[in-house]
């Protein structure tokens, strides 16, 4: 690298910082080069309102492009260096969406010979997931793995190790999740994790320890400089009341009223066919030595169009418009509005302008980094001494700006969002851009994003317009895999009585029998394996036990009770469904505990409107989606746009977002289109769909039960060796059950409620069709709550309400259970189950649910219960039952 390509400029006089530390005593604690990386901003976040802004990462703060490649790419040469040039050949290196995409991808380039792949939130046409993983605080959780070679993840086999790579290590938790997710996939030996800072607590250190011992492979860090954040008391609640602070100082409108489009030059880079936009479908060394060769000829493209649309250097487009001023908190002006003190970004006189280096910004989109972090590279060598390049990206995430030198976010450019997203539009942000004295802007965007949106009186060109004398709009092509080729023949549903104890017109199961293949393991072996990332929990079945006579009374007087409260639930979503997705909706409910409400659904239809409703069980799992196939059977045989989806209950809402995540990724990748990801509930008490019986959380007696409620069929099963591209998902008919079977006994009852409860029906559904449902996510953030609180630290393992709380108790290892004071009758059953399998039973105040399940944190079977223990001593389930397994 040249000497300019390794010149890095950091703070000289006031750090970055200063304004938050001052004011909250933030401070960060660890080497002399922490302060150089990182400076402070805020942000409105319920956990930490601090931020962490990076100098070198080029995504908030404007910085020469080489230095942000060179960033990376020394942490490539040291992973190069740790893991010998042979087994570097072998890695494969990973980044996240969207902040850590181009660097990622620059530490690929430092091992020079391993194929790069980024995760990513948007669904592309012509690609399937080939995995994902979750962040377990974001609401924003889904990460999609799109590469277009299925076996890029795969890499060399289990000896050839995954490099993660994030521009910050603050928990952990996120890499925790990926190295689950994937391990399960496809297990290694060794991962090597690669971040700028790592800020972990001296915890989160050892929780990372202590998972690669259990997963039994070797984990390395990499990373450029360490230390902690030390936080004092109430730092949040003041960070909080900062924030709303200097928003409520910010001007209603300084706007211009009258938005005047932006005068915008294109570019044409003639970027290579053959070379792919980034790292999303992957990335590989003839790439990268496809892109190495044509960047000089397009950097002198982007320098040739800004010779000719050059302004006079005269003009004050350069000094910032003060048109953004609504973006920044009134009284926070300085006369010196340099958005980088410190950092290179330095304002001058307008004489010495004149003959001043011009000074041009490469402005990146979102996940797409590297490309024009790369053509600002190009560009930077290719200018020299003639103008100073900077390189930084448009960006998702909402942060305070505040004028002043100590402070890392100094200005805020807000705009919508052009790409058309998956989660639907919003804002976007330029940090730092407005007032920072550039005299031109070149945006890069995929062809994805150069959309009407992008060219609005509002949009992005027209806000940068404001601020700099020539914009230049560089368009690189949305890489296109070949799309997925559809199967000749699908596989047809099972029906009872050869597979279920449901007649066979009552559903129609889109599993595969799998009945006669060996998939049981005790509870205590498969959560060990689930929670190390040794397995999925939907690639082996739970052991389905008999309930005890105790129980089994418990579950017969829990349904004579409630038999009636279920009839209205159940007639009240029939009713709103037929309202709102008649006149002949198909209903397809999630296996398995959508069945029986799917089932009640088409019986209250043929009972109060003689309507013979089709009705299908499909399989969806957490973390790897929906059944593609099913779905293309569904396409095939009705209209998608008439599919409902049935569940019996919400708990936080995770089904509910890995549906709509999972239909949005399977159209993306070519399949049939016109699928509605809304979930039809009989109850939904974390308030998380807007189609629903109740939103009590209540005892829902098919909960109680396994497969003896459900038509004898086990929960879903998703093994690679067991299901292939074109298979259904899998499931078991556990015949021998019958003597226990309690499926149509339950709907039975249920069903002799109907003309009891029809005229409330008829009140209930009114009410709601003219109520505002739009769903609150209040049960997920109690989730969230709880997880911090009791020190989970996962989501995935606080299961809420009275159904998911009974789950953990038939199928997982629990640790406690929280149980809201004063609730009755519908906690019988769970009082039993904990009592039974020695598990406390917390009362606490404020909980949304009547009970949360917490699943044993960093379970090992030496560590299995409040007490030591994962069943108390006695029988499978506590003297409960008797344990069947099936030959």
């Amino acid at each position: 690298m040249s000497e300019r390509a390794t010149r890095e400029e950091t703070v000289n006089v006031v750090w970055s910082g200063n304004w938050v530390a001052e004011r909250l005593g933030v401070a960060l604690e660890g080497g002399d080069e922490l302060g150089d990386l990182l400076g402070l901003a805020l942000r409105r976040n319920p956990k930490r309102a601090h931020l962490l802004v990076s100098n070198v990462l080029g995504k908030h703060v404007p910085q020469l492009p080489s230095v942000v490649h060179g960033a990376g790419y020394e942490l490539g040469e040291r992973v190069r260096a740790l893991l010998g040039p042979q087994e570097a050949r072998r890695a494969v290196v990973l980044g996240y969406a969207e902040t850590a995409t181009g660097l990622g991808h620059a530490v690929a380039d430092g091992l020079r010979d391993a194929p790069y792949l980024h995760s990513t939130r948007r669904p592309v046409a012509g690609v399937a997931p080939a995995g994902g993983f979750e962040e377990s605080h974001s609401h924003a959780t889904s990460h999609l793995l799109l590469p277009e070679d299925r076996d890029l993840l795969a890499g060399g086999g289990p000896a050839s190790t995954l490099v993660l790579v994030d521009d910050e290590f603050s928990t952990g938790n996120t890499v925790l999740n990926t190295v689950r997710a994937l391990h399960a996939l496809h297990p290694r030996e060794r991962y090597v994790i690669v971040a700028l800072v790592d800020m972990r607590s001296p915890a989160d250190r050892d929780r990372l320890t202590a998972f690669a011992a259990e997963i039994g492979a070797r984990v390395d860090l990499v990373t450029r400089a360490a230390g902690t954040v030390a936080l004092p008391d109430g730092v949040l609640e003041r960070g909080q009341a900062l924030v709303a602070e200097q928003e409520a100082r910010v001007p209603a409108s300084a706007s211009p009223s009258v938005p005047v489009p932006a005068h915008v030059t294109r570019v044409a880079l003639d970027w290579p066919a053959s070379v792919p936009d980034g790292g999303r479908h992957g990335f590989t060394p003839d790439h990268r030595t496809a892109l190495e060769a044509a960047l000089p000829a397009m950097a002198e493209r982007i320098a040739t169009a800004l010779d000719a649309g050059a302004p006079d250097r005269g003009d004050d487009h350069g000094q910032g418009a003060d048109g953004d001023r609504d973006r920044i908190p009134a009284g926070e002006h300085d006369r010196d509005r340099s958005p980088a003190r410190g950092q290179g970004q330095n304002r001058v006189g307008d004489q010495d302008r004149v003959r001043a280096p011009r000074r041009v910004l490469v402005l990146g989109f979102e996940e797409l980094m590297y490309a024009p972090l790369r053509l600002g590279t190009a560009l930077e060598e290719l200018l020299g001494a003639r103008a100073e390049v900077r390189y930084s990206t448009t960006t998702r995430s909402p942060v305070l700006a505040v004028d002043d030198p100590g402070y890392a976010i100094r200005t805020r450019l807000l705009f919508p969002a052009h790409d058309d997203p998956a989660d639907g539009p919003g804002d976007r942000y330029a940090y730092n851009v407005a007032g920072a004295g550039f005299d031109a802007v070149v945006p890069v965007v995929d062809s994805t994003a150069d959309t009407p949106a992008l060219h609005a009186p509002d949009g992005l060109l027209a806000r940068l317009a404001e601020h700099t004398g020539q914009v230049l709009l560089a368009v690189v092509p949305s890489y296109t895999p070949t799309p997925v080729q559809e199967p000749a023949v699908l596989p047809e549903p099972l029906r009872g009585p050869d597979f279920s104890s449901y007649a066979p017109d009552e559903v129609g199961w889109l599993l595969q029998d799998l009945s006669d293949t060996e998939l049981e393991a005790p509870t205590e072996e498969r959560e060990e394996a689930i929670q190390s990332g040794g397995a999925h929990y939907a690639e082996s079945l739970p052991v389905e036990y008999q309930p005890s006579p105790a129980y089994q009374a418990l579950f017969t007087a829990a349904l004579e009770t409630s038999a009636a409260r279920i009839a209205r639930a159940v007639g009240t979503v029939t009713e709103t469904v037929l309202a709102e997705r008649g006149p002949r909706p198909v209903l397809v409910s999630l296996a398995r505990a959508g069945t029986p409400v799917g089932v009640l659904m088409r019986r209250w239809a043929r009972h109060r409107h003689g309507l013979d409703l089709p009705h299908y069980a499909i399989s969806i799992v957490r973390g790897r989606g929906i059944d593609a196939t099913a779905l293309r059977w569904l396409a095939a045989h009705h209209d998608p746009a008439d599919v409902v989806f049935v569940d019996g209950w919400t708990g936080k809402g995770a089904i509910t977002r890995e549906l709509a995540a999972a239909v949005e990724a399977f159209e993306a990748s070519g399949g049939p289109a016109g699928f509605d990801p809304e979930i039809a509930v009989l109850a939904d008490p974390g308030g998380c769909v807007r189609t629903y019986g109740t939103r009590d959380d209540f005892l829902i007696p098919s909960a109680c039960l396994n497969s003896t409620v459900s038509g004898l069929i086990s929960r879903t099963v998703l093994r690679a060796d067991l299901v292939g591209p074109d298979d259904f998902h899998g499931g078991k008919f556990y015949r021998e059950l019958a003597a226990s079977d309690v499926s149509n006994h339950f709907l039975d009852t249920v069903a002799a409620r109907f003309d009891d409860v029809a005229a409330e029906v008829d009140d209930a559904t009114k009410e709601l069709l003219a109520a505002d449902r739009a769903p609150t996510w209040e049960g997920w953030a109690a989730v969230e709550r709880i997880s911090e609180e009791y020190g989970i630290h996962d989501v995935n393992l606080v299961k809420p309400g009275v159904g998911e709380t009974t789950r953990v108790l038939l199928r997982r290892v629990p640790w406690k259970i929280l149980a809201r004071r004063g609730a009755g009758p519908d906690l019988e059953h769970i009082r039993l189950l904990a009592e039974q399998r020695g598990v406390p039973v917390e009362e606490v105040d404020d909980l949304p649910y009547s009970c949360v399940g917490l699943i044993h944190p960093r379970f090992t079977r030496g560590a299995t219960g409040a007490d030591g223990r994962a069943v108390a001593a006695g029988s499978p389930v506590a003297d409960g039952g008797e344990a069947v397994r099936e030959a």
